[in-house]
């Protein structure tokens, strides 16, 4: 089965690595999908954020990278993908989590959503610390 794993990834961390290693145990192969958002201010434009990931598994040919703008289960249904995985850090991860879930859940049944939990060393990795250090290095002063 292949299995979708959404996400704005800006950037794409290590705790986003290790969800995709621990979804390739289970599963044939893995879409990173880059969600683009006109809402949300990422600090990488879309494109840079795919060319980023695609080039991080460029060895993995069971990994493939696209983007998105549309329903998640629109981008899961696009890709022939029978699930989607996402990782939670804490207790707020988890209840958005299972609130996004049950969405996806009303709006395509067939697509079951694996919750998975952080591994305990990299719990406190999150893309807004990872953005703000990437802010901080390149305007020291500030």
């Amino acid at each position: 089965m292949k299995v979708l794993f959404p996400g704005s990834f800006d950037p794409f961390t290590e705790g986003h690595s290790n969800i995709v290693c621990r979804a390739l145990r289970l599963f044939d192969s893995v879409v990173v999908a880059v969600g683009e958002n006109s809402d949300k201010d990422c600090l990488f434009p879309a494109s840079e954020r795919e060319e980023q990931i695609s080039r991080r598994y460029a060895g993995e040919p069971r990994v493939s990278v696209v983007r998105y703008s549309d329903m998640t289960v629109d981008c899961c249904r696009r890709n022939g993908c029978g699930a989607i995985v996402r990782g939670v850090r804490n207790a707020r991860d988890l209840e958005y989590e299972q609130t996004v879930a049950a969405v996806n859940h009303r709006l395509a049944p067939e697509i079951d959503t694996l919750l998975f939990p952080a591994d305990p060393a990299l719990r406190d990795v999150s893309s807004t610390l990872e953005r703000e250090r990437l802010l901080h290095a390149a305007n020291p002063g500030r």
